[in-house]
């Protein structure tokens, strides 16, 4: 499960897509317009531009925005800068590999295929999608009622 942090990075980040090309969007705007409480929001927006995806400018009209394009920026890069590791398990992890204190042998663990599948699974999504495909409605993204894959 995502974080309320990254969810609201998100949200944030399909504003400032939005406005891609038109210059620095006020912290204020945002959080008003995505319903995201300022403070937080703050904190949010300043971790991302630390990571290098926005860049700030500061005093009259000053703000935030996207350092690269839309397209460039995908929700994989953005959930290791919220959350940090998106697979399942540490063992598995591609970024933030921990060997796991309780597995006596990675080769003969019987779990570590399986959340090597679910991180795959994840990772096929949110590397796939871009902001600028966070921007439109992703329809076919829905699950199906009662269809499992």
């Amino acid at each position: 499960m995502i974080s309320k942090r990254a969810k609201y990075a998100f949200k944030a980040l399909r504003k400032l897509a939005e406005q891609y090309g038109r210059g620095p969007v006020m912290i204020s705007w945002l959080s008003e317009q995505e319903n995201i409480p300022k403070r937080f929001l703050e904190s949010i927006l300043l971790d991302l531009r630390n990571h290098g995806l926005l860049q700030s400018q500061k005093g009259k009209g000053g703000g935030y925005m996207l350092r690269l394009e839309p397209e460039r920026i995908n929700l994989a890069q953005v959930l290791r800068i919220i959350d940090g590791p998106i697979a399942p398990t540490p063992c598995v992890s591609k970024n933030f590999y921990v060997r796991c204190d309780d597995c006596e042998d990675e080769e003969t663990c019987t779990i570590r295929p399986i959340m090597v599948q679910v991180r795959d699974a994840n990772l096929s999504v949110y590397e796939n999608i871009s902001l600028r495909e966070l921007q439109t409605t992703r329809s076919d993204l829905a699950p199906v009622e009662g269809h499992l894959e």
